[in-house]
């Protein structure tokens, strides 16, 4: 079991291993004064793992209950949040007592937003069993819900009080949400990692598992310590993002959240090569990357449609916004700009 200890507005561990969630109320335990746990999760993640977490927190002690929503971005919105809030209220927990994120980003995200807001925050323990939120969502404090304008549009910065990944979770995944998760990965390769991309390339996919999920939480732990709140470095960490989601919302949500990431990825890329911005390896490569790791490299969504839809990107200020572009392989900068630039990204980042 790999430990990683994250050092932010609240010091927590993230742990990394084999059957993991089998320990949930052993690890937790010490973690929580109150014996009074919430399990948060999907209708795909809940019968599952719903079960084995529950006699794990009952077997430490906790009184157990549980919300179970929809699986699916459709479900992430204030109607979901509301109705996990007023689940927290009717069943009495304390500011002692602890919500469990059992389940991918969705869930993670919402559930970690709800700990945040229900009594001014209670304790959140991060249950991640994608491979995207094992090796990005679940660390680093992020939690949020969409509006109809936008994704992510409400939420707070708060960080779990323990993150348990359980590799043997990603046993159960779907090929399409097994891809996503490689898309994030891919993403820590591209903005600060050649070593990273150096192993997924000479690699199968799955290869030593547990060293890449440990590799991207290192990184994004080191950035999350220099920039909890998002305001600087810390935007690295969006590198396909703002043209991902863009390409969500475009979609209805209808793709998977890495999709999106890796259509924003290649898109930006494409266009910073074109731009002379970057040398061509950063396409080659990445292209090469996301081929073998199944992933999408382009959109039929057309310009004018994305350039609408990012109009409501959270990371906007006022008229500008950071894109992240690669500078070499393994390195990306920030680059404040304007929507007239954003633009002329998108012209130059589609396929020719």
């Amino acid at each position: 079991m790999e430990t990683i200890s994250v050092h932010a507005s609240r010091d927590y561990e993230v742990r990394i291993g084999s059957g993991l969630l089998t320990r949930t109320g052993e690890l937790s335990a010490p973690l929580i004064k109150g014996r009074h746990a919430m399990i948060v999760s999907d209708s795909n993640v809940w019968p599952l793992y719903g079960a084995m977490v529950q006699a794990s927190l009952e077997d430490a002690g906790f009184q157990v209950d549980h919300f179970v929503f929809p699986a699916g971005e459709q479900s992430k919105n204030t109607d979901t949040l509301v109705r996990l809030l007023t689940c927290l209220a009717q069943m009495g927990m304390t500011r002692s007592d602890a919500v469990f994120a059992l389940g991918g980003g969705v869930t993670g995200d919402m559930a970690g937003l709800a700990a945040s807001l229900y009594l001014r925050g209670i304790p959140c323990v991060q249950l991640p069993t994608s491979l995207l939120s094992v090796v990005d969502s679940s660390v680093g404090g992020k939690t949020a819900v969409d509006l109809p304008e936008g994704k992510n549009l409400v939420g707070t910065f708060t960080q779990p009080h323990l993150v348990l990944c359980d590799t043997n979770v990603l046993a159960t995944l779907s090929p399409q949400v097994e891809a996503e998760g490689w898309a994030e990965i891919i993403k820590y390769g591209m903005i600060r990692s050649q070593e990273l991309i150096n192993f997924l390339l000479e690699n199968t996919p799955g290869t030593d598992i547990e060293w890449v999920i440990a590799h991207c939480v290192s990184i994004k732990r080191d950035v999350v310590a220099q920039d909890e709140q998002d305001n600087a470095v810390r935007q690295v960490l969006n590198f396909g993002h703002t043209i991902g989601h863009a390409i969500e919302r475009c979609s209805g949500y209808s793709l998977y959240h890495g999709e999106g990431v890796a259509m924003g990825m290649a898109i930006m890329t494409r266009a910073c090569v074109r731009q002379k911005k970057c040398p061509p390896a950063c396409w080659t490569v990445l292209e090469t990357l996301l081929d073998k790791y199944h992933l999408p490299k382009t959109t039929d969504k057309s310009v004018d449609e994305l350039l609408e839809a990012a109009h409501a990107d959270k990371k906007r200020r006022g008229d500008a916004i950071t894109l992240i572009q690669p500078q070499v392989l393994g390195r990306c900068g920030l680059y404040p700009t304007n929507y007239d630039e954003l633009r002329r990204v998108l012209e130059l980042g589609m396929p020719l």
